[in-house]
């Protein structure tokens, strides 16, 4: 069955169409009719399923490739070549394949889990983006679809240009495999603002002691349901103390297992790239917070209920009961968040005089890292900046003072 084509005006019509409004080829090719870039919408069923679905073009012609591809492919959002061009398809590679090649070449690189996470959000959305076009083959994409498939995201300025770093490696590994004749994606550049460094905002003492007033002011919460755990004040203060103490991260503290990570006094971090075990210290009086803990809740001592997915404890700990502290702990000068946990432990060791390599080593960063994003709490910095500028202008005449009446 044939699908219909027409067009949907929006809100935002350039034309001033009608929001909602529908008009068909033959009303637009009449004279005087106001163009517009709305896009075009197909309606009808295929696959026994009917359906609506913008194809992505605005003009005619374009439209109506992506709808015969559909109608060929026999259902909504792929589409296929004709029979008899199918031959001299047959080394192409689709985009589904693409993707999955190069997330198994991510896999391969054994990098952190939440790093791969990024990555297949990325392939996910290119996916998406593929079939919305009516693309099967990576060989089908051009410069002016990574425009557009740029422009389409709503990221800030600097997970904007991390994201372009994804689709670029995903060409350069296309072009590698020869599936691609040409770096479609070379000229994109990344947004501006987004090279420039931004100085981290730890916590101050001050706002430490603000969220443990916080903590304290919550009681325990209560709320009916199926392995729900009740948690209050005191629970959020241990998860503050064990991420200020550490530096550990939040999914990392969420699913903090007691029996494996704390040996003593040490609190076990990840293994070095020397293969070697890594540990953290800890005093006397949280190792008992904590062992408290393990007696009530076992040993995932941070756990909401009976899941254990890191992602839904995380999302628990920070969009409801870290956020309800910092709600309570406010006004803030910088929007507050978990991260800025970690970014405290550094602040605190610096501001101690623990030399930089150390502190790069704990955090797992470089120093050079170090020093760019936390110069201000490194000991001696600005003393040293003050000595260089004395000594430059040591030997230059000094200005007169002059009264001005």
């Amino acid at each position: 069955m044939s699908l219909n084509l027409y067009r949907r005006h929006r809100r935002d019509c350039a034309a001033g169409h009608a929001e909602d409004s529908l008009s068909s080829e033959l009303e637009e090719r009449r004279k005087g009719w106001r163009r517009c870039e709305c896009p075009l919408t197909a309606s009808g069923t295929l696959g026994k399923k009917y359906r609506r679905q913008s194809t992505g073009e605005w003009e005619w012609d374009a439209a109506k490739a992506v709808v015969r591809n559909w109608e060929l492919a026999g259902r909504w959002g792929k589409a296929v070549p004709p029979p008899q061009a199918a031959e001299p398809n047959a080394s192409r590679v689709t985009v589904q394949e693409a993707t999955e090649d190069f997330l198994a070449k991510c896999q391969n690189r054994h990098i952190a889990p939440n790093t791969l996470s990024k990555y297949r959000t990325f392939t996910n959305q290119f996916e998406a983006f593929c079939e919305n076009r009516g693309y099967v083959y990576v060989d089908q994409l051009t410069p002016r679809d990574m425009d557009r498939f740029y422009a389409s995201w709503k990221d800030g300025v600097r997970a904007k240009a991390k994201k372009l770093e994804r689709l670029k490696a995903f060409i350069k590994f296309c072009l590698k495999r020869k599936w691609l004749n040409e770096h479609i994606a070379d000229d994109l550049q990344a947004p501006e603002g987004s090279s420039v460094t931004v100085p981290k905002s730890p916590f101050t003492d001050a706002e430490l002691d603000r969220l443990y007033a916080a903590c304290d002011k919550i009681g325990p919460q209560l709320k009916h349901g199926p392995g729900y755990r009740t948690w209050g004040g005191e629970d959020a203060k241990d998860f503050i103390y064990l991420s200020i103490y550490t530096g550990l991260r939040i999914s990392d503290v969420a699913t903090f297992d007691i029996t494996r990570r704390l040996n003593g006094n040490d609190v076990f971090l990840r293994m070095h790239k020397t293969k070697r075990p890594l540990f953290t210290w800890i005093p006397d009086w949280l190792v008992n917070r904590l062992r408290g803990r393990e007696q009530i809740h076992g040993s995932l001592i941070f756990t909401a209920g009976s899941t254990r997915n890191a992602k839904q404890l995380c999302d628990i700990w920070r969009n409801k009961r870290l956020k309800k502290v910092f709600e309570l702990g406010g006004p803030w000068e910088t929007p507050p968040h978990p991260h800025k946990f970690r970014h405290t432990f550094v602040r605190i060791l610096l501001e101690k005089g623990v030399p930089v390599p150390d502190v790069a080593e704990l955090i797992g960063d470089t120093e050079q890292i170090l020093r760019k994003h936390y110069a201000a709490w490194i000991p001696g910095r600005q003393s040293r900046l003050s000595r260089i500028l004395q000594e430059a202008f040591a030997d230059k005449p000094a200005g007169k003072i002059v009264a001005i009446r």
